[in-house]
């Protein structure tokens, strides 16, 4: 354990200048007197961390000093063959970056650790597009990729509706959801979402400029957030079902998750299942033909009580669907 924290001492300070003891308690989750007694022991064992006293001190390595992979173990060298995202990084022009990385990796790593690499590929594989879709590689891809790795400025000309509008961005990063690539880019002092394969032209500023990339930026954080906002902003109808216990369990898989876990969550600290254990709930949909077109899914395990238009509807077809088994 101690050793594996003093491992990490050492690779934290290879990452960074400079770390005070505070900030290396936190990241390793200790005390400062036990960052002060790790410092000396790392000393003793000839690793050169120097103490840099003051209000504004902290813990460096001097001499260019750095540390070979040969302390990975089995589950981190797996871990980390594991990390990649094969066809994300042929999509964006990184497959021979991939490829060339992971070599110097396995020929770093001890001989009895280097079929890691082979053990994982065998055993894992992401598929990122979803089901009964054919992934598209944005064409424009590999150069936005490009400028977001160099945080350079590009002028982008992207499709809105039926609109063609041009954009000066500072490319923040790349998401791949459900086979969709994305980015995240400031501009006008705000940050955006844009489909990439809504990009018609991209081209770096004339001067070549970079951007100075905000700190505080978090793109997983970011994106979670946005995401949220998407699924919320598109549910603008609301639709009341009366669901049986079954209803209940098959309603987040035939809509909107959150929304439906959300609508159950409330029906049921309203005063729960009525004698026949039935659920009333209000759900949030994107319109009246989207919630057919899900809810249809139900059966009868849900009835649908309001709008009386959509109630029509299914009664319809409930309708038609005896008539095809009852004749």
């Amino acid at each position: 354990m101690r050793a594996a924290r003093l491992i990490k001492m050492v690779l934290l300070l290879q990452t960074r200048p400079s770390m005070t003891g505070a900030e290396l308690a936190r990241e390793l989750e200790v005390s400062e007197r036990t960052v002060a007694r790790d410092v000396l022991s790392l000393s003793e064992a000839g690793v050169p961390v120097y103490a840099d006293r003051g209000r504004a001190g902290g813990y460096r390595l001097i001499g260019g000093y750095r540390t070979r992979l040969t302390g990975l173990g089995r589950s981190e060298a797996e871990a980390l063959f594991l990390s990649g995202v094969p066809s994300a990084l042929r999509e964006m022009g990184l497959a021979d970056a991939a490829s060339a990385a992971r070599l110097k990796v396995s020929a770093a790593l001890l001989p009895e650790l280097r079929d890691a690499a082979t053990g994982v590929a065998q055993r894992f594989h992401l598929d990122a597009p979803a089901w009964y879709q054919e992934p598209e590689t944005p064409a424009l891809l590999p150069g936005i990729a490009d400028a977001v790795w160099d945080d350079r400025r590009i002028t982008a000309r992207y499709l809105r509706k039926d609109t063609e509008v041009e954009r000066e961005l500072e490319p923040y990063g790349l998401v791949l959801k459900a086979g969709v690539w994305y980015l995240a880019a400031r501009t006008e002092g705000d940050y955006r979402v844009y489909r990439v394969d809504r990009f018609t032209a991209v081209a770096p500023r004339d001067t070549g400029e970079r951007f100075t990339r905000d700190t505080s930026f978090d793109l997983p954080a970011f994106w979670a957030e946005r995401a949220a906002q998407f699924a919320r902003s598109i549910l603008r109808e609301q639709v009341t079902l009366r669901l049986s216990p079954a209803g209940v369990r098959q309603l987040p898989y035939v809509t909107e998750r959150a929304a439906a876990r959300e609508a159950i969550a409330q029906a049921q600290a309203a005063g729960g299942p009525d004698e026949q254990g039935r659920l009333t709930v209000t759900l949030a949909v994107e319109s009246a033909d989207v919630a057919y077109a899900q809810l249809l899914a139900l059966g009868p395990e849900g009835e649908i009580l309001a709008p009386p238009e959509l109630r029509a509807r299914f009664a319809s077809a409930a309708h038609r669907t005896a008539a095809l088994y009852y004749r």
